[in-house]
């Protein structure tokens, strides 16, 4: 297993839990606006182990609700099953954090209930993520793990970082109508820091300000049973 790093509290990060997050390193997309880049380029934390995981988990019971995995993209990794396995084992809900490439690996998890909560991020219209997302791609695998997971009985949300060109009013537009029903769809304020191709950007211009993202807010909550800016 690739250990990319370990945040050992969060208020934010797990929806009405103080949770930790482990983040597994690697990912399938190029996200040019991706905020983990060394992650996302495989960067290895050297000083946690998986077994050092498991004793922190073990000797925090008492001040964590829960554990958060994210990534990178978790679902690449194969001994996450293990991970998920053991540490529900010590009682903790797990959420996990992915992009929905791989749609038989979250149909797995939920199935064999290791996990509790997905959040997903939607890039863009899922056409269209050839060739600044990714450039092996599958449309039918973005849309197989939506279904998947809006057809489970596990709490779940989606979620899209609003940038310039990616992201549009038709865009949201069509998003929205592509996750009809879902639980929660937030959409997330562009942080031009640290991403994975700063030259890509230039200013401000890829950003959307406070107004204009209430108003792709106001595109996307008739679809959804709650929408929200992050």
């Amino acid at each position: 297993m690739v250990i990319g790093g370990l945040q050992k509290n969060s208020l934010i990060d797990y929806p009405g839990k103080i949770s930790c997050v482990l983040f597994l390193s690697g990912c399938n997309f190029a996200c040019p606006y991706c905020h983990n880049p060394d992650l996302a380029r495989g960067f290895l934390a050297s000083d946690i182990t998986e077994n050092s995981i498991y004793d922190f988990l073990e000797s925090h019971r008492e001040f964590l609700d829960g554990v958060v995995i994210s990534g990178g993209e978790p679902t690449l990794q194969k001994d996450l099953f293990r991970l998920c396995r053991k540490t529900k084992q010590m009682g903790y809900p797990v959420k996990i954090d992915t992009n929905g490439s791989r749609p038989l690996v979250i149909q797995a998890l939920i199935d064999e209930g290791l996990v509790d909560y997905v959040a997903m991020d939607i890039k863009t219209d899922p056409a269209c993520y050839f060739p600044m997302i990714e450039k092996k791609y599958s449309t039918e695998n973005i849309i197989a793990s939506i279904r998947i997971i809006m057809e489970s009985k596990i709490d779940y949300e989606f979620r899209t970082t609003c940038i310039k060109p990616f992201i549009d009013a038709d865009v949201i537009e069509s998003i929205s109508r592509l996750i009809s029903g879902a639980k929660l769809y937030a959409l997330q304020k562009f942080q031009n820091t640290g991403v994975l191709q700063p030259e890509f950007f230039h200013g401000d211009e890829c950003s959307y300000s406070d107004d204009e993202l209430m108003h792709l807010k106001s595109l996307a909550k008739p679809w959804v049973a709650r929408c929200v800016v992050r």
